[in-house]
């Protein structure tokens, strides 16, 4: 409605400017008219620029300001060439034009990296400085996110850019019964994280232009805010880290703070179920941490006493071979 008001307003004094400039010829009727017709088409430019962000327009200004100091400069220099008043002129206007269309379209095709030096991602070098932490979508499904950040383990602002949200809204929609349980998990855990005062969790609406996957989004997002990414994907930690952004894997926690077991070592397990291998039980630890009991088919169901004999390392976690202890 405030639109509409002003949009209006801006339309009857655009018809009274013209219908002034109209009268020094005795025209104020059609002075009015072109004035209205003037301040309709600004109205019209005004709504086809209503897709384009306010981070894309200051990255053009920052270019089109950027192109123009450059053709000064340049057209400063070909001021001691002995060249005739009217083709310095000349060629002051096409460097200017010049240097303003690359300057702006430059800008535009990475106004992501420009994102961290104009005036507008004020926002964001507050976020630079307060220790980003992006959420991938397998971090917001599994949610310990949450419980880990109340616990001050991590620091920092939670960020989730637009696409994420938008690949959990997929799956929410998704014709997979497993994938909507999981996308519609999501899409209520981060809506619950929100409403909780103790997290900061902010919605990083701009998109990452050229990029299609949304792994490689994350990882140039991270590496253009300087941020580390929450995840629980093997997969995307490693190629962070290739590309040298840290991440925080879930997994890699649970394996840190799991105790300390050494081989020789004796314990008393609950024998749950039989192991793929001929005459094996298998056990859990508290953690989850499964255990692999030899000889141990015939006493599922029992506690019994057991004595480590390796311990394999692996993407999940580890896997701790025993026999029983006699």
């Amino acid at each position: 409605m405030t639109l509409l008001f002003i949009r209006a307003f801006f339309l009857l004094i655009s018809a009274f400017v013209g219908s002034y400039l109209g009268s020094i010829n005795n025209q104020v009727i059609l002075g009015a008219w072109f004035g209205a017709a003037a301040g309709l088409v600004l109205i019209l430019l005004e709504l086809s620029l209503r897709r384009v962000s306010v981070r894309g327009l200051s990255s053009m200004v920052f270019g089109l300001l950027l192109g123009m100091v450059m053709a000064k400069l340049i057209a400063d220099i070909m001021l001691l060439l002995p060249l005739g008043e009217s083709m310095q002129s000349i060629m002051r206007a096409v460097l200017t034009i010049v240097f303003s269309y690359l300057g702006a379209v430059m800008a535009l095709r990475g106004k992501d990296e420009f994102s961290v030096i104009i005036p507008y991602v004020r926002f964001r070098r507050q976020e630079l400085s307060e220790q980003v932490i992006i959420l991938d979508t397998s971090a917001i499904i599994d949610g310990r996110v949450w419980d880990i950040y109340k616990t001050n383990f991590i620091t920092g602002r939670l960020v989730v850019p637009r696409f994420v949200l938008q690949e959990l809204q997929n799956l929410a929609d998704s014709n997979d019964e497993l994938k909507r349980q999981r996308g519609r998990r999501g899409v209520e855990i981060l809506r619950n994280m929100q409403k909780d005062a103790a997290l900061d969790v902010r919605i990083h609406e701009d998109d990452i232009s050229g990029i299609t996957e949304v792994d490689a989004k994350l990882v140039r997002l991270a590496k253009i805010m300087e941020a580390r990414i929450f995840t629980t994907d093997y997969n995307l930690s490693r190629i962070a880290a290739i590309q040298g952004v840290v991440t925080i894997n879930v997994q890699d926690l649970l394996n840190a703070i799991k105790p300390s077991i050494f081989i020789g070592e004796e314990m008393d397990v609950r024998l749950v179920k039989e192991g793929k291998e001929p005459d094996q039980g298998l056990a859990y630890t508290e953690d989850g941490t499964m255990i692999v009991v030899a000889g141990g088919r015939s006493l599922v169901g029992k506690k019994v006493r057991v004595m480590v004999t390796s311990i394999l390392p692996t993407q999940g976690g580890r896997i701790i071979f025993t026999k029983l202890a006699t």
